[in-house]
């Protein structure tokens, strides 16, 4: 199944009705409703669903925003939060996404899983991909720092994010939904790498799955954590889905496949027909060039 995100549009339409409407006439049936959905939109896009315009295959938390927030807040409040009050909100916030999922017929939520209080190893390896000193010692006693780091801070922000994720599932499980825990590209953001087979060990299916970001693990490959094909293949068997998108050296992401430095090819072995794929575009890719890039990556994924 291939579907199309609405952060693509959304922030340029008053209308979900319309905003639905645009991604149909690309040629999709279904949609996902990414972390910019404001308020307003909701109307038009129950309305769409309801007479049967598009499906809708996901919700990216948090869906909609909350009240107040005009523009795209995923992290706006954190599992892995010091603060209850924080955690409290991410719960409250996220079970909005889940009633609203139920709503629009969506079976599974895309969750950010949290973040550590470290320093900003993220932005310093860019700065040296940028400057072209990718491999060289300081780049390579950077990655071995922020590793060591990480797992040194890693149980507290952690042990949060499970113990809220826990609350959650009380919730999405009478609803019959799933979460899919996404990759994340920053070094800080949980869970690490390292991290994702236990906790879906933890979580088992049908309930908690992997959510595959191909540019975010692009990027953590090009930050030297991870082998980005031997990472999916990994996790094939927990996989629910993707979110495709290229990613130009160093470190810009939400290109249009094709666009940018990532071996679609290499990933195609683990791709399947069951599998949420979702385009992920940035709002200042034009139209011309995401019709030819869903051309483009369905020549190497297949149809279907």
């Amino acid at each position: 199944m291939y579907s199309f995100s609405t952060c693509w549009n959304s922030a340029r339409h008053t209308d979900g009705r319309a905003m639905l409407r645009e991604i149909r006439g690309l040629g999709f049936e279904y949609a996902e409703l990414s972390h910019g959905i404001r308020l307003s939109l909701l109307p038009g896009i129950l309305d769409a669903v309801n007479a049967g315009e598009i499906k809708i295959s996901t919700l990216h938390n948090f869906c909609p925003l909350p009240v107040g927030v005009t523009g795209p807040s995923p992290n706006l409040y954190e599992f892995s939060s010091d603060r209850e009050r924080d955690r409290q909100l991410a719960i409250k916030h996220t079970v909005n996404t889940l009633d609203f999922a139920q709503r629009v017929g969506a079976p599974l939520v895309v969750l950010h899983f949290g973040s550590m209080d470290l320093k900003d190893y993220t932005g310093k390896l860019k700065e040296l991909l940028e400057r072209g000193e990718r491999g060289t010692p300081k780049f390579q006693k950077i990655v071995a720092e922020a590793m060591a780091a990480r797992e040194a801070k890693k149980k507290k922000f952690y042990d949060h994010s499970r113990e809220t994720l826990k609350h959650l599932l009380t919730e999405s499980k009478w609803r019959g939904l799933k979460f899919g825990i996404e990759i994340r590209e920053a070094v800080e953001e949980l869970p690490l790498e390292s991290d994702f087979a236990s906790l879906l060990e933890e979580f088992p299916a049908p309930h908690v799955y992997y959510w595959h970001d191909v540019g975010h693990a692009q990027i953590k490959q090009d930050l030297g954590f991870i082998n980005h094909a031997s990472h999916l293949a990994s996790l094939a068997g927990r996989l629910a889905g993707f979110h495709i998108h290229d990613v130009k050296f160093p470190a810009r992401d939400h290109f249009p496949p094709g666009g940018g430095d990532i071996d679609f090819a290499a990933l195609r072995p683990y791709v399947q027909p069951a599998h949420i794929k979702v385009f992920e575009l940035s709002p200042k890719v034009p139209l011309d060039s995401v019709t030819r890039s869903i051309a483009h990556l369905k020549r190497i994924w297949g149809d279907e």
